[in-house]
């Protein structure tokens, strides 16, 4: 038997509970991992409050983590036993100390990336892949918009997009995160509670808006948002941690004259093996070139109660993981 963390049923950070569970042996094309680190992320949060629901509870929350090769089943030829990896995508079920992964979901580490770093990344660096190169083909010059710059994404994003050679407007919450956004990177941060930040981005984005957008906020900032984006330009809704999203008419967009709106996910982002491999394989080429994830929050296991609470309350910067 093992450890795993467990939601009975929908609702707060309390419904997550010490659990054991049997790990079996793998079966055909299946691998059994140890794990040493699982990443912490808000779409955990969705579904522990019922806004993503699950078939059955109890159930085991997470997307992503690291560890080692413990066992492998009949058919699998590209692990060992022993050999250090790294996933993100379905099925759900990170939050344990062990667990059993179809071969395709798991991604050879090199010596030089540790398991601390990519367990806590391959979700977020996944999604920074999708948004820069998926749903914006970013090209040098372009101007992007990232809210909730300091946290975990925001900060991964505005570093590869650096490196892209997009110019990126952030914003913070508060005025004692703005110091993290402008270390990611960021040419300049405004504060989201003010009246004019729509205005000074317009103006600092050669007067007419950025090329991207990027919204993980959601509740009532997207209409804000849509208005600091340029004509063909793009608005990405990726979270709502603000709560609902007000319904957005066809029509409410006439103000903000062509441009598009997407609701991508990165769950569905892995589900296809092709993007999965090619994007993994440039996170991984980007990390080692040197661009960084940091760590903001680590929690042991038995914690992820306490660590979802802190990253739902705004109390985490970078990302948040929790060691096995």
């Amino acid at each position: 038997m093992t450890m795993a963390i467990a939601m009975r049923g929908p609702g707060g950070p309390d419904v997550l509970q010490p659990i054991a569970i049997d790990v079996p042996d793998p079966g055909p094309g299946e691998i059994r991992i140890r794990q040493s680190v699982v990443g912490v992320n808000f779409v955990d949060i969705y579904y522990r409050t019922g806004l993503y629901p699950l078939a059955a509870a109890p159930a085991v929350l997470g997307f992503e983590g690291a560890g080692t090769v413990e066992a492998v089943g009949r058919d699998v030829t590209a692990l060992k036993p022993g050999d250090r990896v790294a996933y993100h995508g379905r099925p759900i079920g990170a939050y344990a100390e062990a667990r059993i992964l179809p071969e395709g979901r798991l991604v050879t580490l090199p010596d030089t990336l540790s398991d601390r770093v990519m367990g806590g990344t391959m979700l977020r660096g996944l999604t920074a892949h999708m948004l820069l190169h998926a749903v914006c083909a970013v090209r040098p010059g372009d101007w992007i918009l990232v809210h909730a710059a300091a946290g975990g994404l925001g900060q991964l994003v505005t570093r590869w997009a650096k490196r892209l050679g997009a110019r990126v407007i952030g914003t913070v919450g508060t005025a004692d995160k703005q110091a993290q956004a402008e270390a990611a990177g960021a040419d300049a941060v405004f504060l989201r509670g003010a009246d004019d930040w729509v205005a000074r981005t317009r103006a600092l984005a050669d007067g007419r808006g950025v090329h991207l957008a990027i919204d993980g906020i959601g509740g009532g900032l997207l209409t804000r948002t849509l208005a600091a984006v340029r004509p063909f330009g793009i608005v990405a809704s990726i979270g709502q941690v603000a709560g609902p999203i007000p319904p957005v008419r066809i029509a409410d967009l006439s103000a903000c004259p062509s441009v598009a709106l997407v609701r991508p996910s990165v769950i569905a982002y892995a589900d296809g093996p092709d993007r999965y491999r090619s994007g993994c394989a440039d996170l991984i080429a980007a990390l080692q070139d040197g661009l960084i994830n940091p760590i903001g929050a680590e929690y042991p296991l038995r914690d992820a109660a306490l660590a979802q609470a802190d990253l739902e309350a705004g109390r985490t910067t970078g990302s948040v993981i929790l060691t096995v």
